[in-house]
């Protein structure tokens, strides 16, 4: 092999390897995202980002800044081993953890990696309840699943698949201030309550206004109240156009006549009229 080819070989081989170094960056990643800015402090306070930026391939469960409280302010050490536990060393998005084949599956963590971790501190356990949601938790016999899955967040199939849990992962033992690994489960808030639509108005007349300086009737103790239908101090509805104002109340029976009444009485007095001019001038032409 010529000193041209062996060159031009190398530099692919270079160019191979620092493309696949760089596949992914998972703190500019998480950059994106504000809520999830002290998950990304943490990675870059324990230096373990260099060890996710090294992998090829990868699944960090992250936090919120909401859901960190049980692990703000450990040592770095202990730190470390928490959040090494969140980092799967394979790739899992939200469809992949749907068709896991068992119900329950066991997944190789970073800590695990490390060769610090003792019995199954290293492994996790995901579940999918019945329902269909699915659940993490520490492989270490008798170890809680509290993580829920929330959603995803990012992914770069088939690098790196960064999925959000509702609250850390600690393996008993891992945490000499918190040996059984328990942490704080908030729950979700509730759903907003359905709108109820709005009732349609009564048909009953409005309540009249009351004079500043005189007390409402209904507060005044015994004292009556007016009748429904005709309110004491409400105004009197307008009369339609085209009838004349009536002087008085309208009594059943005038309510109950028909509108045309008037119009019958009217051709009966024409008809009288007519029927006398006729009969006058028959005499006169006699």
């Amino acid at each position: 092999m010529n000193s041209r080819a062996f060159a031009s070989l190398f530099f692919a081989v270079f160019v191979f390897s620092s493309s696949a170094a760089s596949a992914f960056n998972i703190t500019r990643l998480l950059d994106r995202y504000p809520e999830f800015s002290s998950f990304n402090d943490m990675l870059t306070q324990t230096k373990l980002y260099e060890k996710i930026n090294r992998r090829q391939t990868i699944t960090v469960l992250a936090l919120d800044n909401s859901s960190v409280g049980d692990i703000m302010g450990k040592p770095e050490e202990v730190l470390q081993r928490i959040l090494s536990a969140h980092v799967v060393l394979d790739y899992y998005d939200i469809s992949k953890l749907h068709d896991l084949s068992k119900k329950s599956t066991v997944l190789t963590t970073m800590y695990q990696a490390s060769g610090t971790a003792d019995n199954q501190q290293g492994f996790l356990n995901v579940t999918r309840l019945a329902g269909g949601d699915i659940v993490f938790g520490s492989a270490v016999k008798g170890a809680s699943l509290n993580a829920k899955l929330v959603k995803a967040v990012a992914a770069m199939p088939y690098n790196i698949s960064v999925l959000q849990v509702s609250c850390p992962i600690i393996a008993p033992g891992v945490d000499p201030a918190n040996p059984n690994g328990i942490v704080t489960v908030t729950a979700p808030p509730p759903a907003p309550p359905a709108a109820t639509p709005k009732k349609a108005p009564t048909s009953s007349p409005a309540k009249a206004p009351v004079a500043a300086n005189t007390p409402e009737s209904s507060e005044a103790p015994g004292a009556e109240e007016p009748a429904a239908d005709a309110p004491a101090d409400a105004p009197e509805a307008d009369p339609p156009a085209s009838s004349p104002p009536a002087p008085g109340p309208v009594s059943d029976e005038e309510a109950d006549a028909p509108a045309s009444a008037n119009s019958s009485n009217s051709l009966v007095a024409s008809q009288v009229v007519v029927g006398v001019l006729m009969g006058l001038l028959s005499a006169i032409m006699a």
